[in-house]
């Protein structure tokens, strides 16, 4: 991959060259020492991903991605020192179009603290970038018949890039009923969920809490996947986590919980889609669709990038196709709950 640095500390950008160059599989492509400087450089020279700080002269990193994203659309990793400090920033840049985040490595001799973390996000981020076409069905396992207890509905949500805030704003202002659960699954690195989960729960009334392995699913209560392993719900509509697929790109992925829900999921059900880079979550949609349950996805204009959606447009996965000022009002209508 041809990358772009963004980051105003001469140490910090340097440890980011070493650690590429030291791949010899990478090529730093420029070195922005200002967040309009990195968005000039985008324009003019465009990488297949940049490495965001947080905080530069001139334009921050969440205003330098809303720009690029909006200019010189690329991927984007933030990666700026103790991210778990800088939460609402985090969230932000998620919001505006960055993929996912890490902590800037600190290399001093005999001591290369981060490295190995950015390197698993950089082979990550190529597999996103690289990664086309469907998913691959899972073998089926029988469905049982009966729902959990005191639940009748259940609610799935499957987001990528910007998806964070569009979570938040479509679960904004409302209780859910006790009889509907909601699931969030977030590609989101399991390092930093849990603050994804407290962030989410800062912005909603009703409480927000990651999943153990080995959870039920609860009333009025959004559920976060927090692993880098798939969430999983089984015959005995339990919560867990699976590695396999070891191969999808997508961590956790939206496809792999969607297909679960239409497998093993009786009652009522929605899935919703939101704003993504890639193709997970169509086919799981499709599955879910097939089986009975009602399919919402993102429309065009108000996606931050417009490609797990548009992969479920394209495999008439969803009934409805709506802007994201709509999906809370449409999620309200059908489950009920108190605004």
């Amino acid at each position: 991959m041809k990358i772009g640095i963004a980051n105003d500390v001469a140490m910090a950008a340097e440890a980011l060259r070493r650690v590429i160059a030291g791949t010899k599989l990478h090529q730093v492509l420029w070195i922005a020492r200002t967040g309009l400087e990195a968005v000039r450089m985008c324009a003019e020279n465009r990488p297949d991903l940049v490495l965001m700080d947080l905080n530069m002269p001139e334009l921050d990193g969440v205003e330098a991605t809303r720009r690029i994203m909006a200019e010189s659309p690329c991927a984007i990793l933030v990666v700026t020192g103790r991210p778990q400090d800088s939460v609402n920033q985090v969230f932000r840049a998620l919001g505006a179009g960055a993929l996912d985040v890490t902590a800037t490595p600190i290399l001093i001799p005999g001591h290369d603290q981060g490295a190995a973390q950015l390197l698993a996000k950089l082979r990550t981020m190529e597999k996103l970038i690289r990664h086309s076409g469907g998913l691959q069905p899972r073998s089926a396992t029988p469905a049982i018949e009966r729902a959990v207890p005191g639940l009748r509905s259940l609610v799935a949500i499957g987001a990528s890039t910007g998806g964070p805030v569009a979570v938040a704003r479509i679960l904004a202002g409302w209780q859910a009923p006790p009889e509907c659960a909601i699931v969030v699954v977030q590609h989101i690195d399991e390092n930093f969920a849990d603050h994804f989960a407290k962030w989410l729960g800062d912005q909603l009334t009703m409480p927000v809490r990651p999943i153990e392995h080995g959870d039920p699913l609860m009333g009025g209560t959004v559920m976060i996947a927090k692993s880098n392993d798939h969430l999983i719900l089984d015959e005995n509509h339990q919560l867990g986590y699976d590695a396999v697929p070891k191969d999808y790109a997508y961590r956790p992925s939206v496809d792999v919980f969607f297909r679960c829900v239409a497998r093993h999921w009786r009652d009522d059900a929605v899935g919703i889609l939101l704003t993504g880079m890639g193709r997970d979550g169509g086919e799981g949609l499709l599955a879910m669709r097939r089986a009975g349950k009602t399919t919402v996805a993102q429309d065009q204009a108000s996606s931050a990038v417009y490609g797990m959606p548009r992969a479920a447009a394209e495999l008439d996965a969803a009934q409805l196709i709506l802007p994201l000022d709509k999906i809370g009002p449409f999620l309200r209508n059908t489950t009920g709950g108190k605004s």
